[in-house]
């Protein structure tokens, strides 16, 4: 009879919560820094002293600002991902493909701990 695991053990899951809690706090910190760049949280002070290229520095702080917004936004998901990750963990259903109902491959999680579906169902995306 083949021994077919239909879920990760409270042990590996333990493993698993550590990875995603570190990454949720260094998610957030990155978050943080790119929230102060786009709001000018840091600002220096100076900057009206060199009306000069004002406005090609004007220009290039808009595309920065947006590029800014752009990653912040993607960041927040990626934290949202990873809580819901969290969620999984908790209901002992984290690991599971979505599609194959099978286990993903523990490096998988470990490389990308907020995956919902294996390199298989990936593929036939």
């Amino acid at each position: 009879m083949l021994d077919v695991k239909l879920r990760y053990s409270d042990e590996d899951l333990q493993e698993f919560r550590v990875i995603i809690d570190q990454k949720i706090t260094r998610a957030e910190a990155d978050l943080a820094s790119l929230e102060s760049a786009y709001k000018n949280n840091a600002g220096n002070g100076t900057d009206d002293t060199s009306p000069s290229f004002k406005s090609f520095d004007e220009g290039s702080e808009v595309m920065s600002k947006e590029a800014n917004v752009q990653l912040a936004i993607r960041q927040e998901k990626f934290i949202r991902d990873l809580k819901n990750a969290l969620l999984r963990i908790d209901n002992k259903t984290y690991g599971i493909c979505r599609v194959t109902r099978k286990l993903i491959q523990k490096e998988r999680l470990k490389l990308v701990p907020h995956a919902t579906l294996s390199i298989e169902a990936k593929r036939k995306q």
